[in-house]
């Protein structure tokens, strides 16, 4: 583990590397970003997002949070999406889990976890709606990574169901919505091949804020 005096160390041992490279890295860099990724992560210290897609600086534009939820009433992450849609134009949305995620397990816990209750009820949620298939999963293990599957796609329905990413679809074709997940025993990402126009046409009927725009 480095000392806190290291990570000083790290960033001019970095900046020498990136500039060694390229002179005009930080020039170029500050212009501006133009990523055609939003990833949205689970904060797990062992989950970094560009390392593991192996994208550098301004490549990729990333959220973060426990157990990567996607929540309507969660000011955050809709502005980051909002923004990634609207004035980053990005192409792809993924929805990044990961297995052994600690968010997931909590919420699998029959106990009071105090302010991370009303955060960690929406993975409940997803356990009662899905509770036949995983209750029917006797390797704990496995019902385990099972639910991190099952939140990874039910945080990518909850972007599909957003307005700005519903009406960037009928504007331009993009973003696309993809759910992965991260195998930290081999350091694989899974994509789950969730069918976006699929699911986008599913939940049409009773999400659909694209007032009138075509179909």
């Amino acid at each position: 583990m480095a000392s806190y005096e290291e990570l000083f160390e790290n960033n001019r041992k970095w900046i020498a590397q990136k500039t060694g490279n390229n002179k005009d890295f930080f020039k170029e860099l500050a212009r501006e970003q133009n990523p055609e990724y939003l990833y949205i992560g689970c904060s797990d210290s062992r989950v970094t997002a560009e390392e593991l897609m192996g994208l550098g600086p301004g490549e990729v534009f990333v959220h973060r949070n426990v157990a990567n939820l996607v929540n309507s009433v969660d000011l955050n992450a809709m502005s980051v999406i909002q923004y990634a849609v609207e004035y980053l134009k990005v192409k792809h949305i993924i929805v990044c889990g990961h297995y052994n995620c600690g968010g997931v397990k909590a919420a699998m816990t029959p106990a009071d976890m105090g302010i991370l209750n009303p955060w960690l009820r929406n993975i409940r949620d997803i356990y009662r709606l899905h509770k036949s298939e995983l209750n029917a999963i006797t390797d704990e293990q496995k019902r385990y990574d099972r639910l991190v599957e099952l939140n990874v796609e039910e945080q990518c329905i909850n972007v599909i169901k957003i307005a700005a990413v519903q009406l960037g679809v009928a504007a331009d074709g993009y973003p696309q919505v993809h759910g992965w997940v991260f195998d930290l025993h081999n350091g694989k990402i899974i994509d789950l091949n969730i069918d976006f126009n699929q699911v986008l046409k599913g939940i049409r009927e009773i999400y659909d804020l694209t007032a009138g725009e075509d179909k």
